[in-house]
């Protein structure tokens, strides 16, 4: 089977060794990206190449709603044979080895290498530019080696996030979403409820918004990366203007506000209040009601303040909102060539 969305980007085709074994619903693979032998890509799973390469061995498991992308003319992403990566979890423009198991809820971060025969532990962060060693387990945030591997403790852990796989239920329908002609929205993202998009936001490949009994309301030129989830029970999610979540960000009801950068694979309690002017760490969460002051990066869990924001930072997550406003014309552009919304 395809990806249901095959897109190119730069005139880039995906390209297979042979075509996956499996590719679930809600796959897609995007523009510089080569896969090896025998992959295996679950549902809502994306492999995005726009700006480098996406470089993937023989034997790859991709769990359901992970993402793997590249930093734009950066860093590209690597990945060795006989890789296994779980659920929800991010691989963002690294290298990763040989015979690796990354855990669900793992996020590793720009530049960062793991070696060969590395188990990382499941809701581990790997901060740009760390090496971890081959043979190792490796665990938490910063993730740092614990241990030692045991004697068939890969192979394992592998069979173990496989089987855990085939018990999830398949993904169900969006409702039919008509975006207007300013906003992108993914083919591959589902929405649901009451959804407000204004003009130049972004609802990237297989993300989720799900909104119960409050609305949510996403400002003009915020970006919503890929396989981010929000979940409204209560009062709603308001997102303001100018704002990033990345990839895999979760959010229920709540507040975030303008100028912000939500980092990838985040976790925001119920009731959390992102102020003005924040930068929220890959990998952190926060506590049900938490208030994030204006001014601060962010991080840990629960996540607490760690340093004032600088002009390099402020200036970083302005790029990023620039960056994917052109991303989701660029994509607009490329689903309608292709027949489809957004």
């Amino acid at each position: 089977m395809t990806p249901d969305l095959l897109l190119p980007y730069d005139d880039t085709e995906p390209t297979f060794a042979a075509r996956p074994v499996w590719c679930g619903r809600g796959s897609a693979v995007i523009g510089r990206a080569s896969l090896g032998a025998q992959a295996w890509l679950g549902d809502e799973s994306v492999i995005r190449a726009d700006g480098h390469d996406v470089v993937v061995g023989d034997r790859f498991w991709l769990g359901a709603r992970s993402t793997l992308h590249i930093a734009a003319e950066m860093y590209p992403c690597i990945v060795g044979d006989r890789v296994t990566v779980g659920r929800d979890a991010v691989v963002h423009a690294c290298t990763v080895g040989d015979e690796c198991v990354i855990e669900e809820e793992c996020v590793v971060l720009d530049g960062s290498v793991i070696e060969d025969g590395v188990l990382l532990e499941a809701g581990s962060t790997v901060f740009p530019r760390t090496t971890l060693p081959a043979g190792f387990v490796c665990a938490g945030s910063p993730a740092r080696p614990v241990r030692p591997l045991a004697p068939g403790e890969l192979a394992e852990r592998a069979e173990r996030l496989r089987e855990a796989a085939a018990a999830e239920p398949a993904p169900g329908p969006g409702e039919a979403f008509a975006a207007d002609p300013a906003v992108f929205v993914a083919r591959t993202a589902r929405l649901h409820g009451r959804v407000a998009l204004a003009a130049g936001a972004s609802v990237f490949f297989s993300c989720r918004l799900e909104a119960g009994l409050g609305p949510i309301v996403i400002g003009s030129n915020v970006n919503v990366q890929d396989n981010c989830a929000l979940h409204t029970r209560a009062d709603g999610l308001v997102i303001e203007h100018d704002t990033t979540l990345g990839h895999n960000v979760r959010a229920g009801d709540g507040r975030i506000g303008p100028h912000c950068l939500v980092g990838m694979g985040a976790r925001l309690g119920p009731g959390t209040v992102v102020e003005a002017d924040v930068l929220v760490a890959a990998g952190s969460a926060t506590d049900p009601g938490q208030v994030l002051d204006s001014g601060w990066l962010w991080g840990g869990r629960p996540a607490r303040k760690l340093a004032r924001l600088d002009s390099e930072r402020r200036a970083m997550m302005a790029r990023t909102v620039a960056s994917y406003a052109a991303y989701g014309r660029t994509f607009r552009r490329l689903q309608a060539r292709s027949g489809g919304e957004g």
